[in-house]
């Protein structure tokens, strides 16, 4: 069944193309990745689907009755609402009931309190508000009567994200889910979104999110799109197929042209006479010959300044707000070239920490020497503070009007056409750029005053993934030091040596490998947690016995519910090991649309089964 159709779409703005008679279908219980470089119109795609905005020619159909949840890229709410308020607010009868609920009890209001209660029975409310607010509460969001114009843009997106998973909509188009969540939070809504049964449609830099969520990938490129079967793994390989394939048809159209070219010079003087045909091919092998790719990159190869032996030595290092504890007696002496990574939870502290290392902010106690060498780029998410009135160029300009490259010099233009600003885009105005070529101008801003020493925190919010690709090889050759905070699983993976991991409390650990090491070690800690508690638990089962048979009148097991306790082990076994199988064949990129559709639907499952069976297992090993 066809949720969505998009019939021959086009969209510009003056004379900027974004794309051209794209047309595409989204099924039932399709899971769609959209790729495409910042300011190719990923973002104006979803806004035209989700009918907050019209193409310039085509057609948008949904299934009649469908239900649609759109999560724009910057939400914008009134700010005299509440948070559950505003989480409520695409079903106004039900957010106002529960806004009224929420008033009585916060005003201990017992005389309207009866009357609400039965027009929250009325609207059939209780269950709609509870979901909001374990949603809201995953995505840590606690205060539910704050008002809006209190809270940050990344709080904000988050409440965004919980009005529409709360709806839980047929199709959700989702621009960009996983900005300003933390790692926890991120995986989670990557579990929630595995096991949605609706379709989806989605804009995300984040490749590991994309890898395990999506099930096809659409890609936007030369103003037309691209479809791949399969998940980003799958992607990378076919989209690499695709441009060798291009780039071998336009290698034999330049050799076919070489030899047309020949013909057509001979004999001048005849050429009226030349085959009528033979002159149109002529065209139009001319055109397909002069077909260039802009497949350019970024190019970010600034040299580094000289970094001396001495970078920057922490100790005792103490930092709270109030009873907020960020660091506590933290001891770290930083080596020349180390590239460290920060992760941890939303409000553990981690821009605070640095902020104290740039000195923008003083610790309550302890030292920060610094070398004499160390120059600072600081890329912070703060730190887009243009005059929206100013061209690309003169924003350069205003910085350095020449900029060392590697050992050329660059003008501010030449500088910029290494970041993919074309001569025309240079004198576009700052605010006709998308967010993620501001973002992009942002970071040429940092890298041309040449620093040894980058402090880049939250760096992949809103790059595109080929930005993100070219940033990493910069930071993995970089000839200078690296602390980056970052919420990108994949990005950490490739540029982080070691992690710095806040857990809250002053509590930071030191673990020596990427995030998918640590995860893994947690993983196995955890593991190892959980046996020894069974263990332990099983070595006091006799004792437990005999004491609830004589003391605490507790219940043994029955023999019906000792079988099913002995076989849930297996079970569950049998259970994780279909799960790896299906994971394995999501990714192998074989697999055809319908096969992948009921895989993903077994896959969830799977989960769910191996979740209820554990919960099951913890029940019955209370009296085993």
């Amino acid at each position: 069944m066809i949720d969505l159709q998009i019939d021959g779409i086009a969209k510009s703005f003056g004379n900027l193309l974004l794309f051209d008679n794209i047309s595409f279908v989204v099924e039932e219980r399709q899971r769609i990745g959209l790729i495409a470089r910042n300011g190719k119109g990923k973002s104006t795609l979803l806004k035209i689907i989700a009918g907050e905005d019209t193409p310039d020619v085509g057609k948008i159909t949904l299934r009649n009755d469908i239900k649609v949840g759109y999560l724009e890229q910057e939400p914008d709410f009134d700010s005299a609402l509440t948070v559950i308020e505003a989480c409520l607010q695409r079903n106004s009868d039900k957010a106002h009931v529960i806004a009224e609920y929420e008033k009585a009890l916060a005003e201990g209001d017992d005389k309207n309190l009866q009357h609400i209660m039965e027009k929250m029975d009325q609207f059939e409310a209780w269950d709609y508000e509870n979901r909001a607010k374990q949603v809201l509460q995953k995505l840590k969001i606690s205060r539910f009567d704050q008002p809006i114009g209190e809270l940050s843009g990344g709080q904000k997106k988050r409440i965004a994200l919980a009005s529409v998973l709360i709806e839980q909509p047929d199709i959700m188009i989702l621009d960009e889910p996983t900005n300003h969540l933390d790692l926890e939070m991120v995986e989670w809504l990557e579990e929630y979104l595995s096991r949605f049964t609706g379709s989806l449609l989605m804009v995300t830099h984040d490749r590991y999110f994309l890898d395990r969520v999506c099930n096809e990938i659409i890609e936007i490129d030369d103003n037309c799109i691209y479809r791949y079967k399969g998940n980003y793994s799958y992607f990378l390989q076919r989209r690499e197929e695709r441009l060798q394939n291009m780039a071998a048809e336009t290698a034999r159209a330049r050799n076919l042209l070489r030899t047309e070219l020949d013909w057509m010079r001979r004999q001048p003087q005849a050429r009226a006479h030349k085959a009528k045909y033979r002159i149109d091919a002529f065209y139009k092998l001319q055109e397909k010959a002069a077909a260039m790719r802009d497949d350019s990159t970024v190019s970010l190869e600034v040299k580094a300044q000289y970094i001396g032996s001495k970078i920057f030595v922490m100790k005792a290092l103490n930092k709270a707000f109030g009873n907020k504890i960020i660091t506590k007696d933290f001891y770290y002496t930083f080596s020349r070239y180390e590239k460290v990574g920060i992760v941890g939870n939303n409000g553990t502290g981690k821009s605070t920490f640095i902020k104290m290392l740039l000195g923008k902010v003083t610790p309550d106690s302890g030292t920060i020497e610094v070398g004499e060498t160390v120059k600072w780029g600081y890329y912070s998410q703060e730190g887009l503070s243009f005059n929206e009135e100013m061209k690309v160029i003169d924003a350069v300009k205003n910085i350095a009007e020449v900029i060392p490259v590697g050992n050329k010099m660059l003008t501010a233009s030449q500088f910029l056409q290494h970041f993919l600003f074309s001569p025309e885009k240079q004198y576009d105005y700052i605010y006709k750029l998308s967010g993620g070529e501001k973002r992009r101008l942002y970071l040429c801003t940092v890298l041309m005053s040449n620093p040894n020493f980058l402090v880049l925190d939250e760096p992949t919010n809103d790059l595109d993934i080929a930005t993100l690709q070219v940033l990493e090889e910069y930071l993995c050759n970089f000839k200078g030091c690296v602390i980056v905070v970052s919420h990108d699983r994949y990005f950490m993976d490739r540029v982080a040596e070691h992690i710095f991991v806040f857990n809250g409390d002053g509590s930071i650990k030191d673990f020596p490998g990427n995030y998918t090491d640590y995860r893994d070690w947690k993983e196995e800690e955890r593991a190892n947690e959980a046996k020894a508690a069974a263990e332990k638990a099983a070595k006091s089962a006799p004792v437990a016995k005999q004491s609830r048979r004589n003391d605490s009148g507790k219940r043994k097991l029955s023999f019906k519910e000792q079988r099913e306790y002995e076989s849930l082990e297996s079970d569950i076994q049998a259970l994780e090991e279909e799960k790896a199988l299906l994971e394995q064949e999501m990714s192998s990129g074989t697999l055809d649309n319908d096969s992948l559709l009921k895989k993903s639907m077994r896959i969830s499952e799977v989960i769910e089964a191996i979740d209820e069976k554990t919960m099951r297992w913890l029940e019955l090993s209370e009296f085993a």
